[in-house]
């Protein structure tokens, strides 16, 4: 899959595409949905398809400081696109000066001009230009004007649940991880580089993976979850089926006050300082809870392994 960064990294001698335009975070099944579309769309019309995402998120540019939760990575959104047959992966630097495009500038500069749009296929609550006024009515009004074709698409839902970023992120914050992977149609995965903590963990008899997720990551409500675990590029090997207690939270059982997101993989004790993971959230074990001694907590921990690895055998 070809990836760009902004318009400049067009070839000169681009032909037409289908193109399909949204934000994209989570990869989730209403997306998949949409972008299934637009590749069936492409491969009618054997043509390349394109989806175009954005960089920063737009919100953070309309209104700073109100970037929302993070469901996915830049580079795990392109490998999810991939996976469902995307051809090329453009990411759009999203700038006051594009916020500004006017509706008929946005399809003619950016969609005829540059991308060569030959169809475009959006979600049917799709906004785009200046102070949002483009709708899906008005850019098909513009392709009929400059000669591509739209397909608005209804969004997706089930039992009454439409998907959504938004409901997503509730579901994460919620902690209903089983929510979250419903919509999400697999695990809500946390990225990040495993830093030094306290160091705690290993002297309790349980060495954890102190994690350092991206700004704005949608992290899970405190907790102790199972959950998968990967190392992500070269490193340590693990396995596909590596399993993880996680604690999100602050540690009340020591007067913590930074909230940190710990893994401890099951039956692996590798040196994993400053390689790039990843932890799939499964289900919320149970709450954070303040314990009144150690030896309670460490029973506990050995209770959460257990229920982890009983909890992956019934999924098995």
């Amino acid at each position: 899959m070809l990836r760009w960064r902004g318009l400049d990294e067009i070839p000169p001698d681009w032909g037409r595409c289908v193109l399909t335009i949204g934000v994209f975070d989570g990869v989730h099944r209403g997306h998949a949905q949409l972008i299934d579309r637009a590749v069936a769309a492409a491969r009618r019309r054997d043509l390349p398809s394109v989806l175009m995402t954005f960089d920063p998120h737009p919100m953070e540019v309309v209104r700073p400081g109100s970037h929302p939760a993070q469901l996915t990575t830049l580079t795990r959104r392109a490998e999810l696109v991939e996976q469902l047959g995307v051809d090329v992966f453009c990411v759009m630097p999203f700038t006051h000066e594009f916020m500004k495009l006017t509706p008929e500038r946005y399809a003619h500069d950016l969609l005829v001009e540059r991308l060569h749009v030959a169809e475009v296929v959006v979600g049917d609550n799709f906004t785009f230009g200046k102070k949002a006024a483009g709708t899906v009515p008005m850019l098909r009004d513009l392709g009929a004007r400059f000669g591509f074709a739209v397909d608005g698409v209804a969004l997706a839902s089930q039992d009454d649940v439409t998907f959504s970023a938004t409901y997503i992120r509730s579901c994460v914050e919620a902690g209903d991880m089983a929510a979250a992977e419903e919509a999400l149609g697999r695990p809500h995965r946390v990225e990040g580089v495993v830093v030094h903590g306290d160091g705690r963990g290993r002297g309790l008899g349980f060495p954890t993976a102190n994690i350092a997720p991206p700004v704005h990551s949608a992290i899970p409500a405190d907790g102790v979850y199972a959950a998968r675990f990967s190392v992500l590029g070269e490193g340590p090997e693990l396995g596909p089926s590596a399993m993880a207690a996680v604690s999100v939270g602050t540690n009340p059982t020591f007067e913590g006050r930074d909230r940190t997101v710990e893994a401890y993989v099951l039956d692996a004790d590798v040196d994993l300082y400053g390689q790039h993971v990843a932890v799939d959230f499964v289900e919320r074990l149970r709450g954070m809870e303040k314990f009144d001694s150690v030896e309670s907590l460490i029973a506990q921990m050995h209770r959460d392994a257990d229920r982890t690895r009983e909890l992956f055998a019934d999924r098995s």
